[in-house]
């Protein structure tokens, strides 16, 4: 009955408004298109939302090299570069009671989508540099941390020698998608909706997990562990 009401209510508009009304066909098109992709956007949208996991923030950052004194051993003269860290914090909040043994998850995959604004004839869209990293261990709680890390070497590779000043010089968006048993479980974009990434190229190797970095001594109690691979 809904739907002969709604091709009834259609219809009339055409009527009115339209100098030539629709065949049965396109209505049919019109109306089931948009109700297809609607299903699937909510059908998407439970299956992520059942899982608990959910990513809150995305906050890209430019932090200098942490300086540590030690001794021992010849310090070499050397001035601190500009790194960009890329900090995600997201929750895991499951809808149904766990089990004590199920309270904590392993093989947590986070995954980067780091899109430069380097256009140049070589790369007109920029440069998306891609990495993942696993944690281990991960609580059913909210506000938890991972992070990643783009060296200085590696920004002045894709900005001709200078690294940028800000984040905001240095990229178009950001997205991160996180994965349980293999399954896209959350995802979030700094800036867009939806899924962009795809339609890039993908550069990998140059995003780096914390353990990777002069950073992995520091706040360790901050970010979820991480997988040792």
């Amino acid at each position: 009955m809904f739907f002969l009401d709604f091709v009834r209510e259609i219809r009339f508009y055409e009527l009115l408004f339209m100098k030539q009304p629709l065949t049965p066909t396109q209505l049919l098109k019109r109306f089931v298109a948009p109700c297809a992709a609607l299903l699937l956007g909510i059908s998407t949208l439970h299956a992520q939302n059942a899982s608990g996991f959910v990513i809150s923030k995305i906050e890209p950052a430019i932090v200098t090299t942490p300086s540590i004194s030690y001794s021992g051993g010849t310090q070499k003269p050397c001035r601190p570069k500009s790194w960009m860290e890329i900090e995600v914090t997201f929750d895991w909040l499951p809808t149904l009671p766990l089990a004590p043994a199920d309270k904590y998850a392993d093989d947590i995959a986070i995954d980067y989508y780091v899109l430069l604004s380097n256009k140049s004839a070589t790369a007109p869209q920029g440069t998306l540099l891609t990495g993942q990293v696993n944690h281990i261990s991960v609580p059913a709680q909210k506000d938890l941390k991972s992070v990643m890390y783009v060296s200085p070497r590696t920004l002045e590779r894709f900005f001709d020698g200078k690294i940028p000043s800000s984040t905001s010089s240095a990229i178009v968006d950001i997205g991160v998608t996180i994965s349980k048993q293999g399954q896209v479980v959350a995802q979030k974009s700094l800036k867009s909706t939806g899924i962009w990434w795809p339609q890039y190229q993908k550069t990998g190797g140059y995003l780096l997990i914390k353990n990777d970095t002069p950073f992995a001594s520091l706040n360790s109690d901050y970010y979820e562990a991480v997988k040792k691979q």
